[in-house]
This record gives C-alpha cells, sequence and structure tokens, in this order.
C-alpha cells in the first residue's frame, strides 16, 4: 500500500515526502527483524522501540499526503487503521518479549 501510494507521487514530491514516507514504512519491518536477530531481550526491545518510532513516523507522513490532498479520504482510514493494528501487535510483541526472556 505505501509502495502505491509514493509511486502515484508527482515527481517532484517523490524525493522528499515521498521518500520519508516510504524509509519510515520499510523502518518498521526492518526494526523488527534486527530486533528479533538479538540474543539479548534487552538488544530485541530496544529496535522494537525503533520500530514504534517509525511506525509514529510513517503516520505522521500519512496524516501529510491526506492533508495537502496526495490520498483521499479512504486511502488514509485504510492504512492508518492497519497502522493502529499494527502497533497494537507490536506494543503486545514488545511486552512478551520482556515477559518472557527477562
Amino acid at each position: 500500500m505505501a509502495w502505491e501510494i509514493y509511486c502515484r507521487l508527482p515527481k517532484e514530491f517523490r524525493y522528499d515526502m515521498g521518500s520519508q514516507f516510504i524509509r519510515s514504512v520499510d523502518s518498521i519491518g526492518a526494526n523488527i527483524a534486527e530486533g528479533f536477530g538479538r540474543f539479548h531481550y534487552k538488544d530485541k526491545i530496544k529496535f522494537y522501540y525503533n520500530a514504534r518510532g517509525s511506525l509514529w513516523e510513517a503516520k505522521h507522513w500519512l496524516y501529510l499526503l491526506h492533508k495537502r490532498d496526495f490520498i483521499d479520504k479512504t486511502q488514509f482510514e485504510l492504512f492508518m487503521n492497519s497502522m493502529h493494528q499494527t502497533g497494537k501487535q507490536l506494543n503486545n510483541f514488545i511486552k512478551a518479549t520482556g515477559e518472557n526472556d527477562g
């Protein structure tokens, strides 16, 4: 969904806003993967917190994309709901990591 939005942006907005948006979305999964590969739970959680920060950054860019009329309300709500669910899952994952490994 994020890549689809990025590709539809006018070229002059891809470098600034589009690049920041896609990088923040990609960073969510990348940080989860890197944390999963760490041995100590404190290292794991640090990367999961970074993933959560990237999630909030992606929400910020999504909000701006909507407010600046690059995406419509339906796309905005669909993507935002997906990120909201991801945030809940990530928070549960962080909590479970601390409980199971600590």
